[in-house]
């Protein structure tokens, strides 16, 4: 009887002991999480300021890729603005320009081959060749670039020299033709096969600058500056 009393009381003690343990484990890891919350929320904060940085970056990132493709843009309009007052004057041979200035041959171009337009006071900026070193192993002649004071004369030319289709300085075949910025010169190449449709239905085509077509349709003349549009109709 006493050995079964002091056997129970042995395992009270142990059972004892076992709980006063649990409960110095439990203190213990209670006075750690205690201790590491601060550093969870100091990271969560952490986090969180990393998260808004890569939003500000991306947002700043978004608004620098817009601001350069607005920069980028203002600088061709820009630049198309300075080039739809020139004029190229292309086949005239090498050397012309020795004995008189290139503006004298401009106006030579202008009285020779438009009799009415010879009367006309055109304004000149600028006249040179372009560009303006000779290449040796070029085979053909540099341009002439002539800067009107007013675009709207560089169009009169233009159109007359449409008209007459054939134009000659001192019986040597020349051209003249605008000055386009490289996107604006690749836009009015992608016109070319709507143009040829166009024009082979007799429906009057003529593209203007810096890249728009116009047509006759239903006796009216229509312009558009998409292709899409410009298709679905003519078609």
């Amino acid at each position: 009887m006493n050995s079964n009393a002091d056997a129970l009381r042995n395992n009270l003690q142990n059972i004892r002991r076992s709980q006063e343990k649990l409960k110095n484990s439990f203190a213990e890891i209670q006075t750690e999480l205690r201790a590491v919350k601060p550093r969870m929320n100091n990271a969560e904060q952490r986090m969180g300021d990393v998260e808004d940085r890569i939003m500000e970056i991306t947002q700043t990132g978004q608004q620098t890729e817009d601001q350069t493709k607005k920069h980028e843009h203002n600088i061709r309009e820009l630049w198309d603005n300075i080039k739809q007052a020139k004029l190229h004057i292309i086949g005239i041979p090498e050397g012309e320009e020795k004995d008189k200035q290139i503006e004298n041959i401009f106006e030579e171009i202008i009285a020779g081959n438009f009799p009415n337009l010879k009367d006309t006071d055109f304004k000149t900026q600028e006249a040179q060749r372009a560009p303006y070193k000779v290449n040796p192993n070029r085979p053909t002649p540099r341009h002439m670039i002539i800067k009107m004071a007013k675009v709207n004369d560089k169009e009169r030319i233009l159109k007359a020299a449409r008209e007459k289709q054939s134009v000659n300085y001192k019986g040597t075949p020349i051209r003249l033709a605008a000055d386009f910025s490289t996107e604006n010169l690749q836009a009015r190449r992608e016109w070319q096969e709507i143009f040829k449709a166009l024009k082979g239905k007799n429906m009057q085509p003529r593209i203007f600058y810096p890249a728009r077509i116009s047509f006759k349709i239903e006796g009216e003349i229509k312009f558009f500056f998409q292709q899409t549009k410009a298709k679905r109709i003519q078609q």
